[in-house]
């Protein structure tokens, strides 16, 4: 996948972007390119109405379809849901159009970790322990919620205006329920230099662990300049990274060293843990404890809803029909999803109206246990499905209303769409997206 990185010219990014620049969605003004892929391009854009600066990745349906990588953008699109951090590249929308996707993405001033190691060489110690710090902040906090990165290294790792360091690039992610505490995956990720043996030996590994490896890989580069595990030939690559077979600079600290071999173990058995590292004494120099566990902890201004699910705005976003992930690359989806500030009462009660009025039978459905909400099964005189219509509720003054189209008769699809989706959606609050092309 594309770094959706914000990579910035030499004058430190003070862009000015053209009045006549496109606008996304009535929303984004682009302005100039970052950088393209195999299916999808960076531009740098801003906010027609907080002025804020953003990094937008547009992604080719096509070319993504064609790759067979649909996986990777439900994947990426399921981790970043999961992940408000201050050290990780926050994912604000998704938005869509009949043939590209757009990930509305933070921007990150500084550009990649690795153009400043590339230009300026090794870090010293110092610097490269507060990277560290905010690095293992991340992964913990990643960790905790049942997110696997996979695929860390210094491209992936962006810099902020103040220098601080923010993870990108899930799409390699693996997502897990973190209440199921299973952390075992398989899949074989990630880029060569940097990824843990037991990853190459296509067995099935622990997501944490391989992560953990990564991380010190990374260490090393900060801290020397240069990968520990390189060779021209991929195979004597592979069997320099499972032996373990490395050597640190000759200005590596003992502590560092020491702590870079237990990073570096090509045991995931015995391989350190975030909480190893955190009692690592190289790791603790200057380490603001708390700091640590109210990032690990991180909650921005969350708070806890007894009575009710409170979702945000990607969480809505997402339920809506211009944005139904589940449906982001199917050719024919039969069920459409939009949000609305009215009632359920009201918008069944519309339902009921406009169905009747066309000689349909409403049968109210009550929600099954777990599902705030309430439902109708429209049916003809013969009692085959018309349309169902289920009303869920988001927080104290939305929901979310799913309409799924019943069979495979097209008059089924013709009654939704000519009687009764403009009945229902006038009261959505999304507006359907208007295609724009990149």
């Amino acid at each position: 996948m594309l770094r959706a990185d914000g990579h910035v010219p030499p004058d430190g990014g003070a862009e000015t972007l053209q009045p006549e620049a496109k606008v996304l969605f009535g929303k984004y003004q682009v302005g100039r390119l970052l950088g393209r892929g195999a299916f999808a391009k960076v531009y740098r854009a801003r906010n027609v109405f907080t002025r804020q600066s953003v990094a937008i990745k547009c992604i080719s349906k096509h070319e993504v379809l064609r790759c067979g990588l649909s996986s990777n953008i439900r994947r990426e699109i399921a981790a970043m849901r999961r992940l408000h951090h201050p050290h990780i590249i926050r994912l604000y929308e998704v938005l869509a159009s009949r043939s590209k996707i757009y990930f509305v993405l933070e921007f990150a001033k500084g550009g990649e970790l690795f153009a400043h190691v590339a230009n300026r060489g090794r870090l010293p110690e110092d610097a490269a322990r507060c990277l560290f710090h905010q690095l293992v902040s991340a992964i913990a906090f990643c960790h905790a919620r049942g997110v696997f990165h996979r695929d860390l290294k210094p491209e992936n790792l962006l810099l902020g205006d103040q220098g601080d360091l923010k993870i990108s690039d899930f799409d390699l992610s693996a997502v897990v329920s973190p209440a199921a505490g299973d952390r075992l995956v398989q899949t074989l990720c990630g880029t060569p230099a940097y990824v843990a043996p037991e990853v190459l030996s296509r067995r099935v590994y622990d997501g944490a662990k391989a992560d953990i490896w990564s991380c010190g890989v990374i260490l090393f580069v900060l801290t020397a300049g240069y990968l520990p595990f390189n060779h021209p030939n991929l195979m004597n690559l592979y069997r320099k990274i499972c032996r373990g077979d490395y050597r640190c600079p000759r200005w590596t600290s003992p502590e560092l060293r020491r702590l870079l071999s237990r990073l570096l173990d090509p045991n995931p058995e015995t391989r350190t843990t975030v909480e190893g590292i955190v009692a690592d004494p190289w790791f603790r120099v200057e380490l603001d404890e708390n700091w640590f566990l109210a990032m690990v902890r991180f909650r921005e201004g969350l708070e806890d809803v007894e009575e009710e699910r409170e979702l945000n705005a990607f969480d809505i976003i997402s339920f809506s029909t211009e944005f139904d992930i589940s449906g982001l690359f199917d050719a024919a989806v039969h069920r459409e999803r939009f949000v609305s500030g009215e009632p359920s009462e009201a918008i069944l009660g519309r339902v009921e109206e406009v169905c009747r009025a066309e000689g349909l039978v409403v049968r109210r459905r009550k929600g099954k246990p777990g599902w705030a909400g309430s439902g109708a099964a429209v049916e003809d005189q013969t009692g085959n499905l018309v349309v169902w219509v289920k009303v869920h509720r988001l927080n104290r003054k939305l929901v979310m209303v799913e309409v799924e189209i019943g069979g495979e008769a097209e008059g089924n699809g013709e009654f939704w769409r000519e009687k009764l989706r403009s009945v229902l959606k006038g009261g959505s609050v999304t507006e359907p997206a208007t295609p724009v092309s990149c």
